[in-house]
């Protein structure tokens, strides 16, 4: 079997489940982490590049990918036909065929024999870490792993690293991979366009507003408000590069909750907002975390959430599941919470109401749920709700980072220091609690209380129990403090504006090359454990110190730093401790010196805890509707034997049996399976997360598995549209402005799903489409091109209903034409359509077609595991 590498997996940026790796490479080798994330870079660089030009701008870049013996066939390309299903590989040495010699001891260049050459074979190597056998003659991966490397032929053809047994080749496979990669990513980027791109690779411009909106009848007044807040958001940053990127509105109400209402137009959002109305309730609380669920899972990761309510939730049973989508998405929750909190109760035959206030364990899963992600919980009256408002306008502007975020609770007076660094700017402080007494002091001394509305280090507003403190913009540089003391329960939340912050995951380590992968549950506790660190923003921070800091006190864990070349650490931690903790990261900002104004403090807002409880699941990516899907998963405890509860919920609603219980012995094991079925008129392209719980004896202890699935239709449409061109007809003198161009083609999907969308990807000309019949029935589109004959080269981009992709480029730079010469259709480059479906092998693997955007970041997954 032929085995080309072209990367190990791909890391989507900005995502807090974000594949990471562990490079067990020798020094000034490219790690396949590396590979991956050149070549994402890259061709988002070249898409910030169109979409720069588009706006009038300019944006330069440069370019590269790579492996196997295809480098030793002296190719100098990609081999595009590993992710076109329609081409035939026929040049794969077969089984009977010698493709190895030994090497000359510790060298191997050149053990590949000569025949392969000379036939323009293909060929990979055996591998086998416990076994040794391989047919006779055939090449060995090679490395120590591989005890097939040593047994005649011996040695190894791999490139994995400039030590490797074909080191020399490291750097050409590399760049040929990451070739590779982006001519993949150059499909899905012309299916879904530049902005849906952007979004894939984590480079949306700003965050995502998000609204979770109780309508029940007492509610006109928020509703109201989130309209206003909204409206003045959208209209002020309209045009501006703090315009949210993305939308969302979930109502909720009781029984009833949803549907969650998605848009990146902000005209579709208002008139989503406008059409929100306030009836009904009357019973009781409201079903706000199921709301709360729903836009959890359908917003983007590390999204800013408001709920607004004046009601308690009634299906607090959610509680868990909330914590755990909270924990793994690292999406912020806000509440606005307005008074008098009412139940509404029928009190007498007349169905009078009662003013009874919500009751404090209510308001306090609020605010638990709030410290959990890092957001806060506000309480207001309905009359100020506009004044605390505020929050949302400042968290929805882009590049926020947070410095600082402390809980207290119970409460305690305490003195906190934080580092303020250059690079922030629009630095803005809350204080949630009742009556809290502070003094903040900046790096010269100067103080100011909260008596002190306006004073000299900055503006306060209070409402209800929000303090909001905007910093003035001099000398915020340097180590700042604050003391404070409160009579009740009380948060700290520093936030400000900056290019620098940083991503993490717990991983562990898997498969042969040690590569590290993201947990999808809670990391397991008093034992060590490793973080995946990265700054973003450029190179320009050196990392000193990473901490455990305890959520609402003050022990901390340190990590020991492993720097990984350029802005990637991993953090290795002794002990994962067994209370709620966030992460901390202090560094310099390089080329500054060691004082004040060269340190550098960031915090992760959401909480993380640790558990004794091990559960893992297997499962496929994709599921069909109506089909049920098994998830067999396994539970294991570090903790004592007993009857561990086990819960199943997803954020569609979709449904979902489990067992109710599974019993565990002490240091042992045991499996269960999860089917969760998608009712069968699910669209194709829905995504569903679904969070396996399992809670020890006693509820002393917690731990979940998330599974993120997509529903998919099954595959029927894998043919590319095909472009025939028709006619071409040049009319260019000298002066190329003076004249024009034009091609006509004709464009068929066969018995596909039929042509979606065409449209220029090169070229400024301007482009038209009529549909026809063909003479045997066929659907054609005809395609009209025109342009100056100053603009020489065109490719038309036809895409048919399930994103398929095929492109026609046309050139005529290299014809001799006289005035007014019709060119005949031999006469021009055609290049045949390209198409981001793969082998059948692959496509067998995915049972939908890629109906939506999160379908191009399952095939991209699909064919980076088939090609390695």
């Amino acid at each position: 079997m032929m085995s080309l590498m072209v990367v190990a997996v791909f890391l989507t940026f900005q995502s807090p489940w974000a594949t990471a790796f562990k490079p067990l490479y020798s020094e000034g080798s490219l790690t396949h982490r590396q590979i991956t994330e050149m070549a994402i870079l890259r061709k988002t660089a070249e898409v910030c590049r169109d979409v720069a030009i588009a706006e009038g701008q300019d944006l330069k870049l440069t370019d590269f990918y790579s492996h196997s013996n295809w480098v030793e066939l002296d190719e100098r390309v990609p081999f595009s036909k590993l992710i076109n299903r329609d081409a035939i590989i026929d040049n794969i040495a077969g089984i009977n065929t010698k493709t190895c010699r030994n090497c000359d001891g510790d060298k191997c260049n050149d053990n590949i024999l000569p025949e392969l050459k000379e036939k323009n074979l293909l060929t990979s190597g055996y591998f086998g870490v416990f076994f040794s056998s391989k047919p006779e003659g055939k090449c060995s991966h090679g490395g120590k792993s591989d005890a097939t490397s040593f047994k005649e032929p011996t040695g190894g053809i791999n490139k994995d690293e400039i030590t490797s047994s074909h080191g020399i080749y490291h750097q050409r496979a590399a760049d040929l991979a990451i070739s590779a990669t982006m001519e993949l990513l150059e499909d899905i980027r012309l299916a879904k366009g530049n902005q849906a791109f952007l979004q894939l690779v984590g480079m949306n411009k700003t965050s995502v507003l998000a609204f979770v909106i109780d309508t029940t009848g007492s509610m006109s007044d928020d509703i109201e408000e989130a309209k206003r807040v909204s409206f003045n958001i959208i209209d002020s940053r309209i045009a501006s590069a703090e315009k949210p990127s993305e939308y969302i509105l979930v109502p909720f109400n009781d029984p009833d909750f949803g549907p969650l209402i998605r848009t990146r137009n902000a005209e579709n959002f208002k008139e989503a907002i406008s059409l929100l109305t306030a009836d009904g309730g009357g019973d009781e609380p409201e079903m706000c975390l199921s709301g709360l669920q729903l836009a959890l899972g359908g917003a983007p990761p590390s999204s800013d959430i408001y709920v607004f309510t004046d009601a308690g939730a009634k299906d607090f049973e959610l509680e868990s599941t909330i914590r755990a989508m909270i924990e793994n998405t690292k999406s912020r929750v806000n509440f606005m919470l307005t008074k008098p909190f009412l139940s509404r109760k029928k009190r007498d035959s007349q169905s009078q109401r009662s003013l009874t206030r919500i009751s404090q364990p209510e308001i306090q899963l609020y605010r638990d749920l709030a410290d959990v992600s890092g957001g806060q919980a506000i309480e207001v009256t309905k009359g100020t709700l506009s004044q605390a408002t505020a929050v949302i306008t400042d968290s929805s502007a882009s590049a926020l980072v947070t410095v600082l975020q402390v809980v207290r609770n119970p409460a305690k007076a305490e003195n906190f220091s934080f580092v303020l660094d250059s690079s922030l700017s629009n630095v803005t402080m809350y204080i949630t609690g009742v009556s809290p007494v502070f003094t903040l002091y900046n790096p010269t001394g100067v103080s100011q209380s909260e008596s002190v509305t306006d004073g000299p280090l900055g503006s306060i507003q209070t409402v209800g129990n929000l303090w909001r403190i905007k910093l003035n913009s001099e000398n915020q540089t340097g180590v700042w403090s604050i003391s404070i003391n409160s009579a009740s329960s009380y948060t700290i939340k520093i936030i400000g504006q900056s290019s620098f912050d940083f991503l993490f995951n717990f991983v562990g380590s898997e498969g042969l090359q040690g590569d590290f992968v993201p947990k999808d549950n809670r990391p397991i506790s008093g034992g060590n454990g490793t973080l995946f660190l990265s700054v973003t923003g450029g190179e320009l921070i050196t990392v000193t110190d990473v901490f455990l800091v305890e959520a609402s006190g003050s022990n901390t864990v340190n990590g020991t730093i492993e720097s990984l070349g350029g802005s990637d650490y991993l953090i290795h931690l002794q002990r994962i401790p067994e209370w709620p903790f966030v992460v901390q990261l202090k560094g310099l900002l390089n080329g500054l010196t060691r004082s004040s104004p060269g340190q550098f403090q960031r915090q992760s807002p959401t909480q993380q805890r640790a558990s004794s409880i091990k559960i893992t699941a297997e499962s496929q990516s994709t599921l069909q509707a109506g089909i049920p899907l098994n998830v067999t998963f396994t539970l294991a405890s570090n903790g004592s034997a007993g009857i561990y509860t086990i819960r199943a919920r997803n954020d569609r609603g979709f449904n979902v049996i489990v067992p109710s219980s599974l019993s565990v012995e002490e240091g042992g094991s045991t499996q269960g399976t999860a089917t969760l079925t998608p009712p069968i008129n699910t669209v194709s392209g829905t995504d569903v997360t679904l969070i396996i719980e399992a809670e020890a004896p006693g509820s002393s202890d917690l731990n979940y598995v998330t599974l993120r699935l997509t529903v998919m239709d099954e595959i029927t449409d894998v043919s590319k549209p095909v472009c025939e061109r028709v006619r071409i007809k040049a009319d260019c003198p000298v002066v190329c402005s003076n004249a024009s161009w034009e091609l006509s083609a004709n464009l068929t999907d066969g018995n596909g799903t039929g042509i979606a969308k065409v449209f220029i990807n090169i070229g400024n000309g301007s482009l038209s489409t009529s549909q026809l019949m063909s003479e045997n029935g066929t659907n054609v589109t005809i395609a009209f091109y025109n342009a100056s004959c100053c603009s020489q080269e065109v490719q038309i981009v036809t895409v048919d209903g399930v994103g398929n992709v095929g492109t026609c480029f046309t050139s005529i730079k290299k014809i001799s034409v006289n005035p007014t010469t019709a060119i005949p259709t031999t006469n021009t480059t055609l290049m045949p359509a390209t198409n981001t479906t793969v082998k059948p092998s692959v496509a067998a693997m995915s049972s939908g077609g890629f109906v939506s955007f999160s379908k191009y970041f399952l095939l991209f997954i699909l064919v980076v595991f088939f090609i390695w």
